[in-house]
């Protein structure tokens, strides 16, 4: 049996979403995962092995600027050094399980984390951007009907380094295959990023420091099925970064069919919460909405989700429904799409139709979900 502990204590009182991570240690290996510690912390290790504390900071840059995954590779550090840390420490790095290519250029990746788990993240090239979509638990805990992740047990969240690998390997990926960074992250693929907010949150902190990868927040948007305290928590912690809710109905009892979540968050806590979100951040929120056949297409459909939209500043992406073999779905015709679409456009609601990528590898919004049969089982 495999146990990681974490040890956390809250870094700041007045910034409720700051946590120092002090160490994860596992239970069959005393070595601890060096990304797990803070900077201070790390410099107290440094001290107590009788090093400056100055190399800490060196390391730290290796780690989160510069995305070393091996001590040996720490060219600065003495020979001497670079060994008392691999064996005091380890780094539980993220590797590419397999990858598949779309016939439109995306890419899907199993990743393999340190523990033999599986997840997926994606990598999605278009004119305008490249998106590294990634995600952020080992299955997941809801059971939205129409996603084929909802149908996965949910075996662990990722720490935050877990998911700053994904991005990692994937922005190395676009390097490599299209020459082109990346441009923007979505926390959309596997599991729910609010039920694993303090390591979401941390995993943003690295990806946007200075001293990590120095991205834009306003470059990542973090997709919520809709957890109403939490996005109440994002307002408190006036996160920079966007916002955007699966939505699907605007409707609780359609909702509540598709989305059981929605049965504790109902839409009124929604909006009640993103009320307060807003007047906290300012950030307008992207609205994700499902056109399926004979279910919520309708302009009555529209009328209603037009009228959720007057609670805050918004815009609403329509999403292309991509079929799983687990649910009975199937998306509207195009011209139910495109009715939908100008009504909303007609109530003043900024409206964009998305088109789906990577369909032919199942790498399309809601169809990730782990198919390797050691990884279900481990």
């Amino acid at each position: 049996m495999f146990y990681i502990f974490t040890i956390l204590k809250r870094s700041n009182k007045t910034q409720p979403g700051k946590f120092n991570y002090l160490c994860h240690v596992s239970a069959n290996n005393s070595k601890i995962d060096i990304r797990s510690l803070s900077l201070e912390a790390l410099q107290q290790h440094f001290t107590a092995m009788g090093e400056k504390a100055f190399r800490a900071k060196q390391v730290y840059e290796w780690l989160w600027k510069k995305s070393c995954f091996s001590f040996e590779d720490m060219s600065n550090l003495s020979k001497d050094l670079r060994q008392k840390m691999a064996d005091l420490f380890t780094i539980n790095h993220v590797v590419i399980n397999n990858s598949q290519y779309s016939a439109d250029k995306t890419i899907k990746n199993s990743f393999k984390l340190h523990d033999t788990h599986l997840i997926e993240g994606v990598l999605i090239p278009t004119t305008e951007r490249m998106t590294a979509c990634v995600s952020s638990q080992v299955g997941c805990s809801l059971t939205c009907k129409f996603c084929a992740t909802g149908y996965m047990d949910r075996k662990r969240n990722l720490n935050p380094d877990e998911i700053y690998d994904q991005v990692v390997l994937l922005s190395q990926q676009a390097q490599q295959n299209y020459g082109i960074p990346l441009t923007n992250i979505v926390y959309m693929g596997m599991g729910e990023p609010l039920l694993n907010y303090a390591n979401v949150l941390k995993s943003i902190e690295r990806i946007t420091a200075e001293d990590g990868l120095n991205m834009a927040a306003k470059r990542i948007t973090v997709s919520t099925a809709g957890i109403a305290k939490m996005i109440k928590k994002l307002g408190d912690d006036q996160v920079r970064f966007n916002l955007a809710l699966s939505l699907h109905a605007a409707n609780d009892t359609k909702r509540n069919e598709i989305m059981p979540i929605n049965e504790q968050n109902s839409l009124v806590a929604l909006a009640d919460a993103l009320k307060y979100f807003y007047s906290k951040t300012k950030n307008v929120v992207t609205y994700e909405y499902i056109v399926f056949h004979n279910f919520n297409d309708e302009l009555q459909d529209a009328a209603e989700l037009a009228k959720f939209c007057r609670h805050i500043p918004c815009k609403v992406n329509i999403i292309e429904y991509n079929p799983i073999s687990f649910a009975d779905f199937t998306n509207a015709g195009e011209d139910k799409i495109e009715a939908f679409a100008n009504y909303l456009r007609k109530q003043g609601v900024n409206t964009n139709v998305r088109r789906s990528r990577g369909k032919d590898i199942d790498a399309a919004c809601g169809q990730l979900a782990v198919k390797d049969k050691a990884t279900a089982e481990a």
